[in-house]
């Protein structure tokens, strides 16, 4: 199926399996991936190191996921865009129960989680072209960070927890902003805007580099610290979604691609930081 070359993408699953929902790849502590929306809407799939594909649980009350994360205890956390919620899931029991609710959202998007558990979820409204970014604390309670955004998607924490980087697809800009140990942002700066195409999710490998999903183009970008883009990794779909870290040694990037209703993978050069977070 593949090899073990550097930044070259090959299928891992098959066409169509997921629906054009496809989001939100995590992998849990054995190396089982997990994405929404398999084989229908209100699903979460999980895909085992080898490419099988079942549904591990389904969303109540018209619940849909997004962005997924794994905190400390390995619960899954989901961001549940239809409700307002921030879903958690007892991977043991499959027990779905809300984490977090917050009425004034727009829809949470996709979720970045701190190594002292704080979450932080971006918040979109694709109509105004408008955004927020929200923290959840690690006991439930919700804050409100920044608004009067662009249309915000794609967050991160840097691997040394001092950054929070956060895109606008519809703008195509990152910003970054210092992150405090309590999950205060600050000094926000602009670390690199694209000329063309959209971008969804992302995530930081070990060194620091951000691995962006550029919508529309079918490429990864690897971008550095400094907002200097290294490579681009060409995917056989145009319309990547968002990216995760797994694999035994942390260096495989499943890549959630809407077009092809699949996932990709491709080989790097570094570990994901979510990867190595709670090992």
């Amino acid at each position: 199926m593949f090899n073990d070359r550097l930044f070259v993408s090959y299928p891992f699953t098959k066409p169509g399996g997921f629906t054009s929902g496809i989001e939100g790849p995590a992998c849990d502590a054995d190396g089982n991936l997990y994405a929404v929306n398999y084989a229908r809407q209100h699903t979460i799939g999980k895909v085992t190191p080898e490419g099988e594909c079942t549904i591990f649980v389904e969303l109540p009350n018209g619940s849909i996921g997004n962005g997924i994360r794994f905190n400390r205890n390995g619960v899954m956390l989901i961001a549940d865009y239809t409700n307002h919620n921030i879903l958690q899931v007892d991977m043991e029991t499959r027990d779905i129960s809300v984490y977090a609710h917050e009425g004034q959202m727009n829809q949470p998007n996709d979720i970045a989680i701190g190594a002292n558990g704080i979450v932080y979820a971006s918040d979109p409204n694709w109509s105004e072209s408008t955004g927020q970014i929200w923290r959840i604390d690690t006991g439930g309670g919700v804050s409100l960070l920044e608004t009067d955004m662009g249309t915000t998607n794609g967050i991160e924490v840097s691997p040394d927890e001092k950054t929070l980087y956060v895109n606008e697809s519809v703008q195509r800009n990152v910003w970054a902003y210092d992150l405090s140990t309590d999950g205060e942002i600050g000094n926000k700066r602009l670390l690199i805007q694209f000329p063309d195409f959209g971008m969804d999710g992302m995530r930081c490998d070990i060194e620091g580099n951000l691995y962006i999903t550029r919508h529309g183009k079918g490429t990864i970008a690897k971008v550095s610290p400094q907002g200097q883009v290294l490579l681009e990794v060409e995917l056989a779909g145009k319309n990547c979604t968002n990216l995760a870290f797994g694999g035994p040694d942390g260096r495989t990037c499943y890549v959630t691609v809407a077009d092809q209703g699949n996932i990709e993978l491709f080989r790097t050069d570094s570990p994901g930081r979510s990867w190595q977070l709670w090992r």
